[in-house]
């Protein structure tokens, strides 16, 4: 063989060769996607992430695992989600409360752990309608029954909650707001225990989203007496909402998915795919109406500005409620 041609050939290998790990680095996903659950087991992310990761498998052909990381009402998964490789292999699935934690961090003078520009927004899954329940042994037929008897007993109904400004803290705060009465607050570390607690009749009310709750709500346990949305819960529809009550009060427990900032472009956008693919599935579908849900899918661009303007309202609603200690 020529020289020439050998080393030609030679320069043409060595290119081929140089150019394999470039195709393996925009390959994506290339091993196990883990989704990160903020909370207990049985809260909205958790009941909404597992059914999401069943279906999203088979679609990137990779494992897809959820990963509980609880505590400080979503914060400690949160930040452990921002701190993540942006590489598309750690995601993570939050609630609403996720746009509040920088804005309670400065209401305590703390320096925040982390903001919304730590996270790009992928998709929202659910809408997420809310309901205040009780504990079915209680007397409370209706938010009145609740209330008159609040103001008779300030301080001595006890209510659930995610924790502190969280998730569910933040919308029982704002309808004790606006029907002008006290109840006792005993935070937990997530949607499951809270619910636990009402279920033990260790706390009586808890505002929780349908799709936690609404198991226990046919089997009779727990008592819906008033919705968070502007009209009626379609799983609901005995259930009037709280504003045909008279208070006006209203919010959503979205359940949505995030990825670290600097995660790549051509990542985000395959991860977006993925997820839209995902949640159209009949199996995903289903599970979602089976916990009495609403699927309303936003995809990026939507997803964040409704994200804007939704973290607008919840910051809101911090600095209303003010500092707060338990």
């Amino acid at each position: 063989m020529d020289r020439r041609q050998f080393v030609a050939g030679s320069t043409a290998a060595l290119a081929t060769l140089g150019s394999r790990p470039v195709f393996a680095q925009d390959a994506y996903p290339t091993r196990t996607i883990t989704l990160i659950n903020p909370f207990p087991p049985g809260g909205a992310a958790d009941v909404v992430g597992r059914p999401f990761s069943v279906v999203l498998e088979p679609i990137v052909k990779q494992p897809v695992v959820i990963e509980t990381k609880a505590g400080a009402a979503g914060a400690v998964g949160a930040q452990f989600a921002a701190n993540a490789k942006p590489d598309g292999h750690t995601l993570l699935v939050h609630i609403v409360s996720i746009s509040g934690f920088a804005e309670v961090d400065k209401l305590f003078g703390r320096q925040p752990k982390f903001t919304r520009a730590d996270f790009i927004p992928i998709a929202r899954f659910t809408e997420g309608p809310m309901v205040l329940v009780v504990n079915a042994e209680t007397p409370y037929k209706t938010v009145k029954d609740l209330v008159d008897d609040a103001k008779k007993n300030p301080d001595k109904i006890v209510f659930s909650s995610s924790g502190l400004y969280g998730a569910l803290h933040l919308p029982t705060q704002l309808f004790m707001n606006a029907a002008g009465i006290k109840m006792r607050h005993l935070p937990t570390n997530g949607g499951g225990p809270a619910l636990t607690a009402l279920l033990g009749n260790n706390a009586q009310v808890l505002a929780s989203s349908v799709a936690a709750a609404n198991t226990h709500i046919k089997s009779g346990k727990i008592r819906a007496i008033g919705s968070y949305s502007t009209k009626r819960v379609g799983s609901l529809p005995d259930v009037p909402t709280l504003k045909e009550q008279g208070l006006d009060v209203e919010f959503y427990l979205w359940v949505g998915l995030f990825a670290p900032k600097g995660t790549p472009e051509a990542v985000v956008k395959s991860i977006r795919a993925s997820a839209k693919a995902a949640v159209a599935t009949d199996k995903f579908q289903e599970a979602i109406k089976n916990l009495g849900d609403t699927v309303n899918y936003m995809d990026q661009p939507e997803f964040a500005k409704f994200w804007d303007q939704d973290a607008a309202r919840v910051e809101a609603a911090v600095k209303s409620i003010g500092k707060v200690e338990g």
